[in-house]
């Protein structure tokens, strides 16, 4: 066999590993039980307070 066809044997090998290494990986990441952060762990939500009645007055100006 000549150098190239070798090598590309060899890359196309490599190749085939890393993607069956990825696809495993995913997997286990995958199979992991997730579960959401509980409410009571969340900051309440800031609440907007608009002062509409300045902005009328700067208007009269």
């Amino acid at each position: 066999m000549n150098r190239s066809k070798i090598v590309a044997i060899l890359t196309g090998a490599i190749s085939i590993i890393l993607a069956i290494a990825y696809l495993i990986l995913v997997q286990l990441l995958d199979y992991r039980d997730m579960k959401p952060a509980p409410i009571s762990q969340f900051d309440p939500a800031p609440a907007i307070i608009s002062d509409c009645w300045q902005i009328d007055k700067i208007a009269e100006v």
